[in-house]
């Protein structure tokens, strides 16, 4: 059973949410307070975790770094912030989506349904590389089985489970071009079609973490409108 962990200081909110998500099968805890969903997370850890950024003791920007400090859990933001900027914030912070208040229960579980089956699912293009292949990214080797990443120096580079899908798409297809649409198809899910941001947000995280230079990439490449590549 998905265990759910809901972050939200609208009493009514959880109430509802909690109903809704028992009632659809999920396993369900709930928290009022920043510090509260830290606490919880670390005492239980969820599968999946809905949060709003606007709390009373820690700004939700702040909870998602407290998490990605450890955990690779996914993370749906769910808050009343439209603005461009808070989504940006978010997504680098290392959210996995985000849906904005006031919001229909039936979007927030689509999206939910598109990241647990992430979860339940291998990469779908397994087949498709050698199981022994080792590629390169600058000064980092990626192991595609192991799904670890390892600088030369020995260090190992943390990704998230979003970051390693997103990699892994592009690196078991080098040379080829994978088009945006593929990438949210393929990483997201089917509902997403226009998050192009998503893609940009998390190119811009893997090449901070990956490549030499993140402002002038050599291996992952973006092709201007239409998608991106890995190129060895």
């Amino acid at each position: 059973m998905t265990r759910i962990l809901v972050v939200d200081d609208e009493p009514q909110i959880l109430r509802a949410l909690r109903i809704n998500l028992r009632a659809r099968g999920y396993d369900i805890e709930v928290a009022g307070t920043g510090t509260d969903a830290l606490k919880a997370a670390a005492a239980h850890p969820p599968d999946l975790v809905v949060l709003d950024l606007g709390l009373p003791d820690l700004d939700g920007i702040e909870v998602i770094r407290g998490l990605r400090g450890w955990a690779t859990v996914p993370i749906i933001v769910l808050s009343g912030r439209a603005g461009s900027e808070d989504k940006v914030a978010a997504l680098d912070a290392g959210a996995d989506d985000y849906v904005t208040k006031p919001f229909g229960i039936d979007e927030l579980l689509a999206r939910i349904r598109a990241v647990t089956r992430r979860l339940a699912t291998a990469p779908a293009d397994a087949a498709s590389t050698p199981a022994t292949s080792a590629p390169r990214v600058g000064r980092h080797t990626v192991n595609l089985v192991d799904r670890t990443v390892t600088h030369d120096d020995g260090v190992e580079v943390r990704l998230t489970r979003t970051q390693w899908a997103m990699l892994d798409k592009l690196l078991r297809h080098p040379g080829k071009l994978i088009s945006q649409r593929q990438l949210l198809h393929d990483v997201w899910g089917p509902e997403y079609q226009n998050e192009t941001n998503y893609l940009r947000q998390y190119m811009a995280q893997l090449r901070r973490k990956l490549e030499d230079d993140p402002a002038r990439p050599r291996h992952l490449i973006t092709e201007p409108g239409m998608g991106y590549r890995y190129r060895p």
